[in-house]
Parts: C-alpha cells; sequence; structure tokens
C-alpha cells in the first residue's frame, strides 16, 4: 500500500519566481506532481489542453463547481480556474506529493478542506528586485507598474498564513529550500512511521 503523499500550496507575488522554481523542483525530485488547473480561458499559443491547463467551457465549469469538483476555485478577469479535488485525492493516495501554485486565497481554501495541506511562500529578496521584474521591458505606462506593485504587497501581507518561507535571491540556494522542506514532510513521524512499520514493529520487539 502506498504512502499518502502531501499537498503542498505555493503562493507568491507575481515576480517572485514561484513557477520556475516549482518547474525546477518537479525536474529534480522524484515523486511530485504540479496539479494542472481547470480554466475557462481560452488557449493561448503555444499552449497544450492538458499540459498547462484542462481548458473547459464556462458551462461545464460551473456544473462540475455545482457538483463540488473542485478542492479550490477562483475567478480572475471574468475567467474561472480551478483545481480537481478527485485527481489531487488519487495521486496523494497513489504516494505522490502533489504541488498547487495558487494565490493566498486559493491555499486558504485547501487549508479548511484538507488542513493537512503544507503552505509554502515565495518573496523576493528587495522591493527594488521586485519592481524591476514587474517592469520588464519597460513599455508598461508607470500607472500599470504602480498597479502591479500594489496588487504584489498585497500579496506579499498574506506571508504570515504560510508554514514556510523561501527567499527567491540566488535560485540554486532557494531549490535547496524548496527539496528541504518536501523531504523533511516525507521524514515526517507519521509518515516513516507508516513507512517502516516492520522495522518498528521488529525493534520494539
Amino acid at each position: 500500500m502506498a504512502i499518502g503523499g502531501t499537498l503542498f500550496t505555493v503562493s507568491a507575488p507575481s515576480g517572485a519566481g514561484k513557477t520556475s522554481l516549482v518547474n525546477a523542483l518537479v525536474a529534480s525530485t522524484p515523486g511530485v506532481k504540479v496539479s494542472i488547473s481547470h480554466t475557462t480561458r481560452a488557449m493561448r499559443p503555444g499552449e497544450v489542453d492538458g499540459v498547462n491547463y484542462h481548458f473547459v467551457e464556462p458551462q461545464q465549469f460551473l456544473a462540475m463547481l455545482g457538483e463540488g469538483a473542485f478542492l479550490e476555485h477562483a475567478q480572475v478577469f471574468n475567467h474561472y480556474y480551478g483545481t480537481s479535488s478527485s485527481w489531487v485525492n488519487a495521486a496523494l493516495a497513489s504516494g505522490v506529493d502533489v504541488i498547487l501554485e495558487i494565490d493566498w486565497q486559493g491555499a486558504a481554501q485547501v487549508r479548511r478542506q484538507i488542513p493537512a495541506a503544507v503552505s509554502l511562500f515565495i518573496l523576493p529578496p528587495s522591493q527594488a528586485c521586485l519592481l524591476e521584474r514587474l517592469t520588464g521591458r519597460g513599455q508598461d505606462a508607470q500607472a500599470v507598474i504602480d498597479a502591479r506593485m500594489a496588487e504584489a504587497k498585497s500579496e506579499i501581507s498574506h506571508y504570515v498564513e504560510s508554514h514556510y518561507i523561501i527567499v527567491n535571491d540566488d535560485f540554486n540556494q532557494a531549490l535547496r529550500e524548496f527539496q528541504a522542506i518536501v523531504i523533511a514532510q516525507r521524514l515526517s513521524q507519521s509518515k516513516q512511521s507508516e513507512r517502516h512499520a516492520e522495522l518498528l514493529s521488529s525493534l520494539l520487539a
């Protein structure tokens, strides 16, 4: 019987490097998968259905929502996004650790349904660095940049709701810290007691 995996939520302000860290973790750590969300937005060039997102019509999404199919969901810019409860539960039951890239509101929804979920928050190393990342090529109007910074600061204010914080200054160091959190969860007493039940029984005989 597989030892159940751990559900991780990973939140960050835009520009903190969350997606790059998650991709690097999955590529370097066996037994970790990223949940693929359902969305009602249109597919963009280069995206693949079932790889980037599960693209569905609004009517289908709302029907799934009514059936309680989503672990969490949100409406962003008139489009719906949701995480499949059945997929997450099946992956965890098979022993896979699952990562949800999600904002603080989604992470809060997940914690209410799965209290054992482990939440991480990724921070930029400084406000100047965050501004540089959000500015991009310098083609955006100042009002747009200001709005992005305000949104980022609002997101950052919710770091207190997370179990772990990683500052993404040196990428390789941040990745090692991310890996350490995943490994630590795998070595928890509850997981190890289940994994090594026979050993523990023999040692205590």
